[in-house]
């Protein structure tokens, strides 16, 4: 096998999980001052008092998308087939007053993209994210979404 399937870097759909950059998220936090993480593992969350995932102990908080979301929210959702679900999501919960920050992948040619991105403020991020522990950076291009 190839040395390039070895590397972190190389990511398939059974895998849509790309643990939020813990600096990255610091100067994003010091500028929104999260109060929840709508879509963490309890390894990788950003906001460990408060934060919903599919491994988090309490049952009533292992589905974001089935709860409410308040205040301000980073969501670092999972890249796969379901993105789109997440950011219809963080649009519903930004008309109910919440704030909304996210990080995505700069993909802007699919359907969620122009259903839930672009009427919003979009930050395009300069190079490419170093996700979790990884090596390599993406082999994507991210933005930083508010919905407000």
């Amino acid at each position: 096998m190839s040395d390039f399937y070895t590397r972190d870097v190389y990511k398939t759909s059974l895998d849509d999980t790309w643990a939020t950059p813990k600096d990255f998220f610091a100067k994003i936090n010091d500028e929104f001052r999260f109060t929840l993480d709508a879509a963490a593992l309890q390894s990788s969350t950003c906001v460990p008092n408060n934060w919903f995932g599919p491994d988090h102990p309490e049952e009533s908080r292992r589905d974001a998308l089935q709860c409410d979301w308040d205040g301000i929210v980073w969501l670092n959702p999972p890249y796969g087939r379901t993105i789109g679900s997440w950011m219809a999501k963080a649009n519903h919960e930004a008309q109910g007053g919440a704030t909304i920050v996210c990080l995505v992948p700069a993909r802007t040619d699919t359907a969620w993209w122009h259903d839930y991105v672009i009427q919003h403020e979009v930050r395009f991020i300069r190079g490419r994210l170093k996700f979790g522990n990884a090596v390599n950076s993406a082999p994507f291009p991210s933005a930083l979404v508010v919905i407000r």
